[in-house]
């Protein structure tokens, strides 16, 4: 998943992240030099690398060992990029398998309704103090880098993410992305793949607040070290764990929910 504004066409992006892309093929693409393609690119979180005379993104020879993640999570108070805002958005990165840094705020907000603050408990009195929208994606988009992202359902806040950086007049994300959902749905077996359930089955995070965005982002770290544990394919590089999240066979889900069935126990 790649920017709507992105100039590659669908086929050339598989091939950055595979067997290579020829250099005529990526200058056909593109309206600027080859050159500034590349370094606003990387200014969007994409790092485009030349090898043996094609090009690649940089994570096809990226270890997972030393590859950078970052896990996020954001709150809005509403679904619609063009009525609604990010309301708090919280990351951790990743790297040689240790968080080596944070980022966690609440955006000042004039109106979230009853059913967000509901979920979230997060009232427009709380956003008061906070950081305008604009201050808060500014200190993210250098805390993300070209980090690898990470969401649970990743396509939701990735694109809320990116337009919102449209909105304040930054470049929109390119940063190679990973959905944790799609990784556990094909690494472990559970009868629901929604984080607050996988938190009950695993036991993931005891502290856990769910809907709220540093709490579900360490929730989802836990299940994202889980999936790698559980995989039973070898994976050599980022790309290799994009490309399995995508077209690995899903795990078969059991017929009946386990709490369910325990919860019945119980009451015989």
């Amino acid at each position: 998943m790649l920017a709507n504004n992105f100039p590659l066409d669908d086929k050339s992006i598989a091939r950055l992240s595979s067997r290579g892309l020829p250099l005529e093929v990526l200058k056909s693409q593109i309206d600027d030099s080859l050159d500034f393609s590349l370094e606003l690119w990387r200014a969007q979180g994409l790092d485009i690398v030349k090898s043996k005379g094609y090009f690649y993104f940089s994570t096809k020879f990226m270890p997972l060992d030393k590859a950078e993640f970052c896990i996020v999570d954001i709150e809005t108070n509403g679904s619609s990029i063009d009525k609604h805002q990010i309301i708090e958005i919280a990351g951790i990165k990743i790297k040689y398998g240790k968080i080596t840094g944070r980022f966690e705020s609440l955006v000042k907000c004039s109106e979230i309704n009853e059913h967000i603050s509901a979920i979230t408990g997060i009232t427009v009195k709380d956003t008061l103090n906070a950081p305008s929208l604009k201050e808060v994606l500014y200190d993210f988009k250098l805390f993300l880098g070209d980090a690898i992202f990470i969401a649970h359902d990743v396509k939701f806040d990735y694109r809320f993410i990116s337009l919102s950086f449209e909105k304040i007049g930054l470049e929109p994300l390119l940063n190679r992305n990973l959905c944790s959902l799609a990784l556990a749905e094909r690494s472990i077996i559970s009868y629901r793949y929604a984080l607050s359930y996988l938190d009950k089955t695993f036991k993931l995070n005891p502290d856990a607040t769910h809907h709220r965005a540093m709490s579900d982002v360490l929730t989802t770290y836990a299940l994202f070290k889980l999936s790698l544990e559980s995989m039973d394919e070898n994976v050599n590089n980022v790309e290799d764990l994009i490309r399995f999240t995508k077209t690995a066979p899903r795990k078969k889900r059991p017929k009946f929910d386990p709490f369910l069935e325990i919860q019945k126990e119980e009451i015989d």
